[in-house]
């Protein structure tokens, strides 16, 4: 018995569960050093973010005296860590999330604004002065103007060197900018007292506290090394004001002791359960899944089996939005062509039928009357059977027309055409015709030319103006036109008939379709004039439409390129 669908993927499923949890319980014995790493690494993160959050502490604040709600707010959001705080003379600022316990004898970090861990802040300047504190300065370095660009900075300096008071618009800068030249000029007398202890000369800064290239002094500036030295000192020194004294950081577990290891012993029995709960739920949900699969994969295969035995099927309920209910989409719209192709082929097959009948029905009837003796096999008894022969003749031929270009092998024999020279050739073809019905039949052509296949070409306009003809009553009028409309050749067969109703309208073009559903001989031809209309005007790249008002009349239109590129002879 072959298995199905569902068992094959519950199979599947419980395989795969079973290898996943034979894996994972290899991988949970065989790696914890992998696990002990990846724990050390989590609290490396939390201890990085402790210590990032006490430095901007400390670049923000002179003291550590308002560091007690920070350091409550980390081991409430960090209960696994114990953070101390001890200055550098051994006094304890803060002791929180442990038991007061021994510490180690080496601090995790030292927390000082002015000078940063690079371990711990990768992005640290040279200096390791972390770039937010300002101090007397007003402007992140990042910000500020490298140049002094307004020359006020220039005239500072040279009335604090001359000792006088000059007017240098200091109070028309920036309120930060004035700021940062007096921070600099304060600056650069801490740094050229740190050169005079090493017997160097003074030197001028710019604000990103390198040597200005140009000094006032006319000088090159001092040995660089020494002068980035006494500036990094001086800064600090400057700087120190500003932020919280450097402190010692312990961080330890709660109890004080690290954490080690992580221990695996004594844990097989859950380690067989979990895996246990894990194979039930893989089977659990692989049932769930695959029911929800499986059942509209059973639903299309019984209606694809009823549709197999020609039976007409409901559509199938559609859920989702998945692949399946693509497919179930695609199945009903399947089953719903199918069946108006079936009611198509039959009214088809129905209306063929009937038009051979007729025509089928009075030959046979008059040859039985002549054999009989009835009626005498004179020749107006063969010219009505003559007459009945050619009816069936043209129905086969409209029928074979349409055959061949439903297959795609209607050959056409193109060439450029003139259309007033088919427009005048229709006119006298019908002419007769239409003045022994009492009708009119007018033509207006511009002068135009196609590539088109000229006897299909007159074919087409044949048919819609017999058709027209045929239901136009005496007294009304026939009109030819051709005019061009852009790239296209636009021919028009007007009438002043009784037009068509609009809800018949969408099928003049369909095969046997008459609007006349007696289907009297009187009333129409056989129904496949238009049709044939239809797919040569299709054929030629073209386009054919209808517009029509009940009791005003009908209008065909054939839409052809004026300008296609040239095809030759057997185009199909």
């Amino acid at each position: 018995m072959r298995r199905s669908v569902f068992t094959r993927l519950l199979v599947v499923v419980v395989l795969i569960a079973v290898c996943s949890i034979a894996a994972t319980a290899w991988l949970a014995t065989q790696l914890t050093k992998a696990s002990i790493a990846r724990e050390q690494g989590r609290e490396l993160a939390s201890d990085n973010r402790i210590y990032a959050a006490l430095l901007l502490h400390a670049t923000t604040h002179r003291d550590w005296s308002e560091v007690d709600g920070l350091i409550r707010s980390l081991a409430g959001e960090l209960p696994h860590r114990r953070i101390v705080l001890v200055t550098k003379d051994g006094r304890t600022v803060v002791d929180q999330g442990g038991d007061g316990g021994e510490l180690p004898a080496t601090a995790s970090a030292v927390v000082d604004a002015l000078a940063v861990d690079p371990v711990l802040v990768p992005d640290a300047p040279a200096d390791r002065i972390d770039k937010r504190v300002l101090g007397p300065f007003r402007t992140p370095i990042d910000f500020r103007e490298r140049e002094d660009r307004t020359g006020s900075l220039f005239c500072l300096r040279m009335a604090k060197k001359e000792q006088t008071r000059k007017d240098c618009r200091e109070n028309q800068l920036p309120f930060d900018t004035a700021a940062d030249f007096y921070a600099l000029l304060d600056l650069e007398d801490l740094v050229n007292a740190c050169l005079a202890r090493r017997s160097l000369p003074p030197v001028e800064l710019d604000p990103d506290y390198t040597p200005a290239t140009k000094q006032t002094s006319g000088a090159p500036p001092p040995d660089e090394p020494a002068v980035a030295a006494c500036v990094a000192a001086s800064r600090k020194e400057q700087l120190a004001q500003y932020v919280a004294p450097p402190v010692l950081l312990y961080l330890t577990s709660p109890s004080g002791t690290p954490t080690t290891a992580i221990s695996l012993s004594g844990n097989g029995w859950q380690v067989v359960g979990a895996a246990a709960a894990v194979l039930l739920a893989a089977v659990g949900v692989a049932a769930f899944a695959g029911a929800r699969i499986t059942r509209p994969l059973r639903a299309l295969t019984a209606a694809a089996q009823h549709m197999s035995g020609g039976s007409d099927i409901p559509p199938v309920p559609v859920r989702g939005q998945d692949e399946i209910a693509g497919l179930t989409r695609a199945f009903n719209t399947m089953a719903a062509n199918r069946a108006q192709l079936e009611q198509a082929r039959k009214a088809m097959v129905s209306d063929v039928a009937h038009e051979l009948r007729t025509p089928l029905s009075n030959i046979r009837g008059w040859l039985e009357a002549a054999e009989d003796g009835v009626s005498d096999l004179d020749p107006a008894l063969v010219t009505l059977l003559l007459k009945e022969a050619l009816v069936l003749q043209h129905v086969v031929d409209d029928l074979q027309d349409l055959a061949i270009a439903d297959a795609g092998s209607l050959r056409l024999t193109v060439e450029q055409v003139s259309v007033p020279a088919v427009v005048e050739q229709v006119r006298a073809a019908h002419e007769a015709r239409a003045a022994q019905a009492g009708i009119a039949l007018a033509v207006a052509a511009e002068e135009l030319v196609v590539d088109a296949d000229a006897v299909r070409l007159r074919q087409v306009l044949d048919n819609l103006v017999a058709n027209a003809l045929r239901y136009v009553p005496s007294g009304g009028s026939v009109t030819v036109s051709a005019a061009a409309d852009g790239p296209d050749a636009v021919i028009s067969v007007a009438d002043t008939g009784s037009g068509i109703a609009a809800q018949d309208l969408p099928h003049v073009f369909d095969r046997f379709w008459r609007a006349d559903k007696s289907r009297a001989r009187s009333t129409g031809g056989s129904g496949l004039g238009l049709a044939i209309v239809r797919k040569l005007v299709e054929a030629h790249g073209g386009a054919v439409g209808v517009t029509s008002t009940p009791g005003r009349g009908t209008t065909f239109t054939v839409r052809l390129p004026v300008t296609a590129a040239a095809a030759g002879a057997g185009r199909v």
